[in-house]
Order: C-alpha cells, then structure tokens, then sequence
C-alpha cells in the first residue's frame, strides 16, 4: 500500500492499528461493506483516501450543504386519493405551478385526477376525472411551455393531449383535443421538448420512439431500429437536439432523432437486469441508476465525449424499488426517489472529483408509491425553498419542501439563478427544420414580491401560440374565443407590471425610470407577440375560406 493511501488511512481512521499488506479483523472499524467496496476502489485506482468526499477534517464548500426536506403538515395534504396500482414503474404524479395530477384506481378504463395545486383536504368520490383512455394510464406529462397543457400516455397504445381549465375540472373530461396513434402496443414512457413548442417524444413497449407535432397531430418522426428490447427511459439534452434513452439490453444510447441516428452507445451501464434509469445534465453529462450484479442499487455519471468509462459511481443499498431521479439545472442538485422507499436522498453535481456529492436524505415512515417534483417556478422563494416533492402514499398526497436556511429576508439570488420560463425558444416548424437554441430563461425575482403562495401561478404565461403551429386539423377562433383572448391578453398586460412596481422605491430616479423602460419593452413584446397571433390567424381563415370556395364550386 502506498504512503499516501497509508497516511490517509491512518487521518480517517487515527485510532486503529493496520499492518501492511495485512489487517486484523479485531483492529478494522465498524464499516457497511459498500462502504468498504468504495475504499479498496481508490486504492486500486491509485487515489488517496484523503481525496475521498467523507475524508474528515475538511468540508466541501456548497451553498446546498444544508439543504433540509421537510413534510407539509396534514392539514395541508390531500387525502383520500386512490393511487394507481399500475405495475408500471412511473412517478404516477405531474406538477406545474397551477396543477396536481395524479394517475388513480379507475372501475374501466384508465383516468387521472386534475387538481389546483393550492387544494388540501379530502377529494370527494365524485370529483370529476380525466377519463377518456380505454385501458390503465401510465405516465401523464405537463407542457412545459403551457401549464394547461397535460399528455396521457395508455395501454390502449394511444397518446392523447388534454387542455385543463383554468380553477380545475368542473365535470368529467373525456373528449381529447388531440389523439395520437402510432404504436402498436402500450405506451409508457412522455416525454416534452425542453424548447421547441408542441413536440413530444412517446416511447412504447413495441420498442420504437415517436416524435410528434401536436399542433397538427402529425408523426415527424420515428425511430424504429435504434432499440432491439424494452425501452426503460428517455431524456431530452439541455436544448433539445439529443435524447439518450437505456434499454432492456443495459446499453446507453445518445441518439438525434432528427436524424435517427445513433450518435454513442455504452454497453452494460450497470451490470444488474432490473430497470434502469437515465437522465441528461445541464453541462451534456448522463447521470444514470440502476443495479450491480449484486442487485445492489447504484448511481453512475458518464461523459457523452467518453463513455468507456463512469466518471462516478455510487452504491446505495439492496432495495427493490426503482431509483426514479429529478435533475435541477438551476442547482445542479439530482434527488433520488425509489418506489417502495421511505427516503428520498439527494447529491450535488460539481466538476470537482468526485464529482457526485451525496448532500442527505429524507426519511419517512411510509413508502412512497410514486412523487411529483414541482419546477421551478412555483416554489416559495419567500422560505428559500429549492424544490418540493409532492409524495404519494396508498391514499394521500403530501407535499414535501426542501430548503436552504438562510437568516436574511431578503431574496436569495445565489440561491435562484433564471430558470427556464413558459415562452417556448422555437416553433415545431423551426425545430423540424434543424434549428437548435436553449430555453428561454426568467427571473424569480418577481415571485418574491408576488402574492402569498396560495396563489401559486405568480408568473403569468404569454399569450397562447397554437395557433402559429396549427395545421389543418385547427379550426378558425370563434369570436367570443377571441374575445376571451384579448380579456387575457389585457389582464396580461395589467399584471406583469405590478411585481416591478412592488420592488422598493428607495432606489431614486433613476431605477425607477429602468423599471419604467423595462416594463415598456414588456409591453411592447406582447404586443408583438399578439400581431404574430393575429396575422397568423387572419392567413389561416382565408386559407380555408379559399378551400371551402373550391368545394363549393365543384373544383375538389
């Protein structure tokens, strides 16, 4: 053994007595075997035991150092709802700053429960559902770029996309505004274009990937040889010009699906046959879980430039469940929920070996069936709150919130870099096409002055741009539709001011009149944005007014 490795020994564990090339089993400390695993790797691979991340006498500098979870009292939980019993291993829940969906029991068919977020208290056995698969749902996926905007994936080997009223469901929804059909078997796995508005990625047991436009219900894409087994996961990259996918065959995928394309493949990620994981980082990096041939569950981080080898790997413990990772881009921090688990743990990801720092973990006394992870924009940054989990038990829903002490009220800026906003980067056209471009970003500045948390939807949207992206299937607005636009459009304008004019006003002239441009320049843009959606709307009408004419005429 090296004198290096010896004296790092010796700094972590000063009180026992090694030997050389031989230790006493009386003298070793009371050590878990991954743990011990973890230790004879570094010294296999030449590395110091002082260079590992649980070496004493020294702290890593991280502002999520001490990042906390801490459940929602009961009176904030949302009882009585009847969790899928699906066998299909999905999160079973979707939140958006504006809405809880939870994939539930259903007598026939397949539903899922749609509730505003700000709801707690008992859900009545009447409340209304989505219910309009003909067999159990697997995944449900809110449009990031329209919080209304929620996809259903089924066994009746269909996809379809809902549009859910502002304040919730007020009876039961069964009518569709789009049905895609493509796969031949079930499908599970949903999957929305990070920028590019109407794309979404489908995945289904029939092992191909589909690529859709669901402004015009059209199939762009499909990848049908890239996987020879079942498809266990899919991610989009940072903007949306890759996704990596792992299958049944354990192999690692980066493919283009514009291009169909196999771009890299790794082969056995983990070594163990139960279901894997896959998740693309901000910086192009792929954290995957999954299991070792000892089924003990693991965590891996690969580089898409080299994937000969893990850049990190970290064993967790002999569980059954699944590891389901959520990814913040904004914190670089992944949070690992497994189904059947009574812990949520979560680690930061930095490019300082070694690279994947365990933080803590949540524990419980109940399972967790499945979780919901909010994004970014509906937390509480009033509370330093980073992230909230919402946790499915057997009959309850619990939001679970983590967050960063801090003494000062004021708003923690490190704390909350822009994150991605609503206005999409691209259109599906521009997309298809092969353009590329990362999201779109907003501060949340603004929701520190914004109402209490019970109004949770503190960032308004822009106006809707379906209609630039519709095809032939879309129909001309009616006029109260257009009515209700331009009333959205004018309590747009009246609301987006009113968090710059609640900032202090101790700043002089001088930033008041830059609030003033700014809120000018905002005002400006959604005019614009609203001519596009005018101009747009007035070519599609005489477009179709001009096919209607030659119908009439005999012409078609």
């Amino acid at each position: 053994m090296s004198g290096s490795v010896w004296d790092s020994t010796q700094s972590i564990y000063p009180k026992q007595s090694f030997v050389k090339g031989r230790t006493s089993s009386a003298s070793l400390p009371t050590t878990s075997p991954s743990a011990w695993r973890t230790i004879y790797r570094y010294i296999n691979t030449g590395h110091a035991l002082s260079d590992m991340s649980f070496r004493r006498g020294v702290v890593r500098q991280s502002k999520f150092r001490h990042v906390f979870a801490q459940a929602w009292k009961a009176e904030h939980c949302i009882d009585d709802v009847r969790v899928s019993r699906v066998t299909w291993d999905t999160q079973l829940c979707a939140v958006n700053p504006k809405f809880i969906a939870v994939i539930i029991e259903a007598g026939g068919g397949g539903s899922f429960l749609v509730v505003p977020i700000n709801k707690s208290g008992r859900i009545d056995q009447s409340c209304p559902t989505v219910c309009g698969h003909a067999a159990p749902v697997l995944d449900i996926q809110w449009s990031p770029h329209d919080d209304n905007i929620i996809a259903s994936a089924s066994e009746d080997c269909t996809v379809k996309v809902w549009q859910i009223p502002d304040g919730g469901l007020t009876s039961p929804m069964t009518e569709a505004i789009v049905i895609l059909e493509g796969h031949s078997k079930r499908v599970g796995i949903l999957a929305w274009h990070p920028t590019a508005f109407n794309i979404l990625l489908t995945a289904g047991c029939d092992n191909v990937i589909c690529v859709w436009n669901v402004g015009t219900g059209e199939l762009v894409y499909q990848l049908s040889d890239a996987h020879p087994d079942l498809i266990y996961s899919v991610s989009w990259n940072k903007d949306g010009s890759a996704i990596c996918t792992v299958c049944k065959d354990k192999a690692l995928r980066v493919i283009d699906p514009r291009r169909g394309t196999v771009l890299k493949v790794k082969e056995k990620v983990h070594d163990g046959t139960r279901p894997m994981r896959a998740v693309f980082l901000s910086d192009g990096k792929i954290l995957t879980t999954g299991f070792s041939r000892m089924s003990e569950r693991q965590l891996a981080l690969w580089d898409t430039k080299d994937l000969s080898e893990p850049m990190a790997v970290q064993e967790m413990d002999t569980s059954n469940g699944v590891l389901l990772p959520f990814y913040d881009p904004d914190t670089n921090m992944v949070y690992l929920c497994g189904k059947g688990d009574c812990t949520i743990r979560y680690f930061e990801v930095t490019d300082e070996s070694p690279y994947v720092h365990f933080l803590s973990l949540y524990s419980s006394k109940e399972p967790q069936r499945g979780a919901g992870f909010l994004s970014k924009r509906g937390v509480d940054v009033n509370k330093c709150e980073i992230a909230r989990f919402y946790k499915l038990h057997e009959r309850k829903v619990e939001p679970i919130s983590m967050t960063v002490p801090r003494k000062s009220d004021l708003f923690q800026g490190d704390l909350y870099p822009d994150t991605a906003g609503l206005e999409p980067a691209l259109l599906a056209d521009e997309w298809i096409a092969g353009q590329d471009a990362p999201p779109l970003l907003v501060s949340l500045s603004g929701g520190y002055s914004a109402p209490p948390s019970k109004h949770r939807d503190t960032l308004r949207s822009k106006p809707k741009l379906v209609s630039q992206d519709s095809g032939s299937g879309a129909a001309p607005p009616s006029p109260g539709s257009a009515a209700a636009s331009t009333a959205s459009a004018k309590e747009t304008e009246e609301e987006v001011p009113q968090p710059r004019v609640a900032t202090r006003e101790t700043d002089g002239n001088t930033d008041r009149s830059k609030r003033e441009d700014d809120v000018l320049n905002e005002l400006l843009a959604e005019m614009k944005a609203l001519r596009a959606v005018v101009l747009a709307q007035n070519q599609r009408i005489e477009l179709l007014e001009r096919q209607l004419a030659r119908i009439e005429d005999g012409d078609v």
